[in-house]
């Protein structure tokens, strides 16, 4: 009798069948998703959904918008969830229970040539330029992110050129700072997330504009390791995930090595005193 409770209170407490890999995206945010599938993250969600004999679905909603609550999280009565995994959140990030890092990488310094930068390979040699020459740059970049803290520590706030990340315009992507502006020639050079300044930067044709990854120091964190998310209390789905993303291994490399992506390790981040 009690193995018969047993077997039945484990069948309750089973997930359902899937029926479809049931993605969370961002409907413009290239280089990771859009509504084409041509993103980053659709990439490897179809590579997932090929593992696991799934056709690959997506639920939309602007990242900007409290995405988590308005897609993994969000349900209706009498309704199920829309989507089931976030295929790209830093590692740590609370609002989700978090994979195992799949990748690393860092914010990094995009720039056109003739500008002084030339030979430019590292962010050491960037701080080393001649200050006059780095006191004419315009270098654009996203409020709020780690580069303004950069420029501040290192005397050269008068370069930045301020972009608003929230912006309202659904039409916005991140990317236009380097495929609009630094192309056109009204920046410079910009310091933007790394997969943003790998996959623009390729896009570009002329000028053909340079990547240096920036590595983090005391006080300012440019390097991130990046995971995929799920709704806590799954950890079944979790661990599948997880078992995924080391046997797909090799194809999730190759899918960030074509976009451009700089791939960094722990040396890019900041020393410990």
């Amino acid at each position: 009798m009690f193995t018969a409770a047993a077997a039945t209170a484990q069948s309750a407490d089973a997930p359902p069948k899937r029926e479809a890999l049931r993605v969370c995206q961002d409907p413009n945010n290239l280089p990771f998703s859009n509504t084409q599938a041509e993103g980053i993250e659709n990439r490897i969600a179809e590579v997932f959904g090929k593992a696991l004999g799934l056709p690959v679905t997506y639920y939309s909603f602007p990242q900007r918008l409290a995405f988590i609550r308005n897609t993994l999280r969000y349900k209706l009565p009498g309704q199920d969830y829309p989507c089931d995994i976030v295929m790209g959140v830093p590692a740590g990030f609370d609002q989700v229970s978090v994979t195992k890092p799949y990748y690393r990488s860092t914010y990094a310094l995009v720039y056109a040539p003739g500008k002084g930068l030339d030979g430019v390979k590292t962010s050491d040699e960037f701080l080393k330029t001649d200050r006059a020459v780095l006191a004419k740059l315009r270098i654009g970049l996203y409020d709020r992110s780690p580069a303004s803290e950069w420029l501040v520590r290192h005397g050269l706030v008068e370069t930045g050129v301020p972009y608003q990340i929230m912006n309202a315009d659904p039409a916005q992507y991140p990317g236009e700072i380097i495929e609009k502006d630094l192309a056109a020639g009204k920046i410079d050079a910009a310091v933007v997330w790394g997969p943003i300044a790998g996959y623009f930067a390729k896009r570009v044709q002329s000028p053909k504009l340079t990547v240096v990854p920036l590595r983090s120091e005391p006080g300012v964190k440019f390097d991130y390791e990046m995971a995929m998310g799920v709704r806590y209390g799954e950890r079944e789905w979790k661990q599948q995930i997880e078992g995924l993303l080391e046997s797909k291994k090799p194809e999730i490399a190759a899918i960030l090595q074509e976009f451009g992506v700089p791939v960094v390790d722990e040396s890019y981040a900041a020393k410990k005193p």
